[in-house]
């Protein structure tokens, strides 16, 4: 306690009761333990302010680092963009169906080209000949006859050459006869057929019908075999429109009399050989007791041989 305070403290006492007062001392440790009550309390407010400031900052903190903080469920979020590349526009959507498939194919129709001539089809080859590869007569030109299968050429001899070519895999033959649609039943036949089927290698049969295109145009002539002094003239005729390519000729010579004399009129022969791929078919037409052959007839059964091979291995 400061001196002006104990002087003014015993002023005080002069002027009042003594007994009435709390002596200097007591009220010295009285001031003295309030300070220290104060300082205690004080600093215990501020232990408790400061240890519910790091308990918060520790909350947050922890809270912070295992949930974090994002915008509301219906907030879309922004897009994010790569800095080190612009953002783009969407792609255009694909357009819908799908193309027709590459391998698709379509029946041609009888008498057209079914590939580019010299077109390969190893890949599908056949290896042997089925009776079904041989066409049918159509029932107005049928004579009742069954055809029969036999060895011997498929072609003509041309001065000597072999057209038939090499790289033979197989080959099958059979004669048939055939009467025109206005023959009364009963007659003769009016022609008949030395029809072949041969399969050739992988492209052996392009090399076949180029070789009997030749053979025919360096044999413009020749003595037919059996008859002297009677000569036969060969030459290509057109023969488009047949399977793949096809190679058609004529054989003409003078007409015999039953005593072996040119009676003024010519026999033809007409010879068809059509390309199916790696197939080569062959019409030979070989006449019935003198008579030629009739285009028109050589040209519709091509076209039926045409179509058995095809539908026998496409």
């Amino acid at each position: 306690m400061s001196r002006e305070l104990d002087r003014f403290y015993r002023s005080l006492a002069d002027d009042t009761d003594p007994r009435g007062l709390i002596p200097p001392d007591q009220v010295r440790r009285h001031a003295d333990r309030q300070a220290r009550t104060r300082v205690a309390v004080g600093a215990l407010a501020a232990a408790v302010l400061v240890a519910g400031t790091a308990v918060g900052s520790h909350f947050v903190l922890t809270a912070g680092a295992t949930t974090p903080v994002g915008p509301p469920a219906d907030t879309p979020a922004p897009p994010s963009v790569s800095p080190a590349q612009p953002a783009t526009a969407p792609s255009p959507a694909a357009p819908t169906g799908s193309p027709r498939p590459t391998g698709s194919t379509s029946r041609t129709a009888p008498g057209t080209s079914m590939s580019a001539p010299g077109a390969s089809s190893s890949a599908r080859t056949p290896t042997s000949i089925p009776d079904r590869a041989f066409f049918d007569l159509a029932v107005a030109n049928s004579t009742g006859m069954t055809p029969a299968f036999r060895s011997g050429p498929v072609l003509p001899a041309l001065c000597g050459a072999e057209p038939g070519g090499s790289g033979v895999v197989q080959r099958r033959a059979r004669t048939l006869a055939f009467k025109l649609a206005d023959t009364p039943k009963g007659y003769v036949p009016d022609g008949s057929y030395r029809h072949s089927i041969t399969i050739y290698g992988p492209g052996r049969a392009v090399d076949a019908l180029a070789a009997l295109r030749k053979a025919v145009r360096d044999c413009p002539e020749q003595e037919v075999s059996g008859a002297p002094g009677v000569t036969s003239r060969q030459r290509l005729l057109d023969s488009a429109g047949y399977g793949d390519e096809s190679v058609l000729f004529e054989l003409r010579r003078p007409f015999l009399d039953v005593n072996g004399q040119p009676n003024g009129e010519d026999e033809v022969r007409l010879v068809r050989a059509v390309r199916i791929g790696d197939v080569v078919t062959v019409l030979w037409e070989q006449g019935w007791e003198g008579t030629s052959s009739p285009r028109s007839q050589v040209d519709a059964d091509s076209r039926r041989a045409v179509d058995a091979v095809r539908n026998w291995w496409e």
